[in-house]
């Protein structure tokens, strides 16, 4: 019980933001986004940075990941609901909204000086979130 308590009082975001949603609760989200990566939480990047994504999917990342237009509009208007708030995004250009969570100020403040070149190597890219935080597919960040 005691590990749980710490576990909720300390699974807030990188970033002080009170509309933080932890995990992607959306099941058509979860279910399309998961097949081949971890499901991101929508909070983590802009709502035009979800957009942008969504409107690119046969050029995702490198891969097709073309969807039933009625899936993809459904998914981008959970993940543009559920995105990053205003002040969780403070410095990010909106008109070229960045496509990686890992190219956010916040991230780059907790992470550039954290992680070394070799530790990246081991994870295979910064998108592994879970080669470094375990619970990362519960919503879970901690540096601990």
């Amino acid at each position: 019980m005691k590990r749980l308590i710490l576990l909720l009082a300390f699974a807030g975001p990188a970033y002080a933001d009170d509309d933080f949603i932890a995990t992607v609760t959306d099941p058509l989200t979860k279910t399309e986004c998961s097949a081949c990566h971890m499901a991101y939480p929508p909070v983590f990047l802009p709502a035009a940075s979800w957009q942008k994504i969504m409107n690119n999917l046969p050029d995702h990342f490198g891969e097709d990941a073309s969807l039933p237009e009625a899936d993809a509009r459904n998914i981008e208007a959970w993940l543009v609901a559920n995105a990053a708030s205003e002040r969780a995004i403070k410095g990010v250009d909106l008109a070229n909204p960045p496509l990686r969570i890992s190219e956010l100020p916040w991230f780059k403040r907790k992470h550039d000086r954290e992680v070394s070149a070799k530790a990246i190597a081991r994870a295979g890219s910064m998108a592994n979130c879970a080669a470094c935080h375990r619970g990362a597919e519960s919503g879970y960040f901690s540096d601990d």
